[in-house]
């Protein structure tokens, strides 16, 4: 009876230890700006977003849907966006307001292997009660610049040449 107790306990800390938890928030006076706070949020699919590699980089950040047909059809530039600025600092993070979270993003995530974080949105984030405000519409985009303040909004899709323009600027910075 112990060893079966034991070996349960053993059991229950291993899976524990290998349970994903959301990030390690830092201290509120960190110096982090809200806007990089409220990305705060559990990543799906193949690409990780690494919270500590945000400050100090140009952010864009598209909130989608998807259900939302301008959202997916505006995928193909932000992959190019991020393949081409990556390396200089700059880092695309789409934000899922799917009303059900990660059962619906998770799914999507994987099937299109973007070469970014899919983040899922908590319940203040959908009511507007974050830094980001109320999102009225999709997408809507918000650039960040490398202190992490807002730089840019627009709502719709963005062209190529817009948002790399802006995007450049930022980074020369």
């Amino acid at each position: 009876m112990r060893r079966t107790a034991l070996a349960v306990g053993c059991a229950l800390v291993l899976a524990l230890a290998g349970c994903r938890t959301g990030p390690e928030l830092p201290e509120s006076g960190s110096g982090v700006s809200p806007y990089l706070r409220a990305l705060m949020l559990p990543s799906v699919g193949p690409t990780p977003l690494d919270w500590n590699r945000l400050p100090g980089r140009v952010v864009l950040v598209s909130f989608f849907a998807t259900w939302c047909f301008p959202c997916l059809a505006e995928l193909p530039t932000l992959e190019a966006l991020q393949k081409e600025y990556g390396p200089q600092g700059f880092q695309v993070v789409l934000v899922g307001l799917d009303l059900d979270g990660a059962k619906m993003l998770a799914p999507f995530a994987d099937q299109y292997a973007l070469n970014f974080p899919v983040l899922v949105s908590d319940e203040p984030m959908q009511q507007g009660r974050s830094a980001f405000g109320l999102i009225p519409s999709l997408p809507c985009t918000f650039l960040l610049d490398k202190e992490g303040q807002v730089a840019g909004a627009w709502q719709g899709m963005a062209g190529h040449t817009d948002t790399s323009r802006a995007v450049e600027k930022l980074l020369r910075r």
